[in-house]
């Protein structure tokens, strides 16, 4: 019995390294950068303005000019599909011709760029309405195309639109695992670029590092 045991625990483990080699395993998700840790958000949250939103008075998204190349021929968009998917190829324009993108706001996998949207984290009208109406435009448009922070990323398209401009307190992605990391990142991007938070927003926000 010992010995069979041993055999049993063998092929477990090459059963394992082989699916690893195929990649059966579970893809990657989309990662931004300078994600802070759920301690650090805590603190960042605490540091940020605590304000009624801004109205919409004058706001379109052309004031948050956005995808501007970043190299070559790659714009914002083309960057961060890129840097979220696996093993993406593009063509001499930059778009991208093939790669898989893992979705974390709803664990879904895609094989198509145009299933895919570049999410803003904080979305532009929610910036709008929490100090980003007082922006230079070269300031709204460093915002919308931030590859320091973490504020974009590659997402399923229509998890994206039913985001829209809404908040943490009206909106969160639909896996809930996800909300600790979304909270981060929604918290980090708010801290790195001076914006205020409604009080029902940090309430939905410190409820999702709750689930850290």
């Amino acid at each position: 019995m010992n010995g069979a045991r041993k055999i049993r625990a063998l092929l477990t483990t090459l059963l394992i390294t082989a699916a690893v080699s195929v990649g059966l395993t579970t893809p990657a998700s989309a990662a931004p950068p300078n994600i802070p840790s759920a301690t650090a958000a805590r603190t960042q949250l605490n540091g940020l303005t605590v304000a009624a939103p801004g109205p919409m008075t004058g706001y379109s998204r052309e004031k948050f000019p956005h995808w501007i190349t970043i190299s070559g021929a790659c714009n914002t968009r083309e960057t961060v599909l890129k840097r979220d998917g696996t093993n993406v190829q593009v063509n001499a324009s930059c778009a991208a011709t093939s790669g898989s993108w893992h979705s974390p706001y709803d664990g879904a996998t895609w094989t198509a760029a145009a299933d895919v949207d570049i999410d803003h984290i904080v979305p532009l009208a929610a910036a709008w309405r929490s100090g980003a109406a007082g922006w230079t435009t070269d300031k709204r448009q460093r915002f919308a195309n931030d590859l320091t922070n973490s504020q974009l990323i590659a997402v399923t398209d229509n998890v994206n639109q039913a985001k829209g401009d809404k908040t943490p307190d009206l909106w969160k992605p639909p896996l809930g695992s996800y909300h600790c990391t979304y909270a981060r990142m929604w918290i980090g991007a708010k801290h790195a670029w001076g914006l205020n938070v409604s009080a029902p927003e940090k309430g939905a926000l410190n409820d999702m590092l709750n689930r850290c």
